[in-house]
């Protein structure tokens, strides 16, 4: 067997028991509803409503039904990260002692949408903010009353970056340069 990608920790253990607690008929539908919500990363998969709905579907506590639903998307995410065959995916499963059923459920639906998964993770801006437009000047000051050979160059960078929303702001930054010159004397 391949590498652990999912490490037994003690939340892991505790939410593994609550897995395999869960009714066998419904965690499929949970699964694929997690799966289609898994790359939106400032989306819950569900919605308050939704979440009193599951309480008492699966007869969990709400810190419990949180317990599960991140876990279950923490298995899904460590299958994008490594790219997880679907029987993979399931020996991982098996060897952390969730029920062969619910590790079959996880591997069947990772078959049936892992690639889109992948491919929308990949699609993804990994960044909050990407660069789109650079904007540059170069300002010269030749000399002061009080000194007569100042040259004191002015560098105003302007960089147009986006946001995940593709809202685009200007930040604007000052770059200073103390320049020395070599002086040359004449004789």
């Amino acid at each position: 067997m391949a590498a652990p990608v999912i490490p037994e920790s003690d939340s892991i253990r505790r939410a593994v028991s609550l897995l395999n607690a869960v009714d066998a008929g419904r965690f499929p539908r949970l699964l694929s509803r997690i799966l289609q919500k898994l790359h939106l990363k400032a989306e819950s998969s569900f919605s308050e409503e939704e979440e009193e709905k599951l309480q008492i579907a699966f007869s969990l506590e709400k810190q419990d039904l949180h317990l599960v639903l991140e876990t279950i998307s923490f298995i899904l995410e460590q299958a994008v990260y490594h790219n997880l065959k679907p029987a993979s995916l399931q020996q991982q499963l098996e060897s952390i002692h969730l029920d062969q059923e619910k590790a079959e459920a996880f591997a069947t639906a990772w078959a049936a949408a892992g690639q889109d998964t992948i491919e929308k993770f990949r699609q993804r801006v990994l960044t909050p903010q990407k660069l789109e437009t650079i904007g540059w000047q170069l300002n010269l000051q030749m000399a002061e009353s009080m000194q007569a050979k100042l040259k004191s160059p002015r560098a105003v960078l302007e960089l147009g970056v986006s946001n995940e929303d593709s809202k685009v702001c200007r930040q604007q930054g000052d770059v200073l340069s103390h320049h020395s010159d070599a002086q040359s004397t004449e004789l």
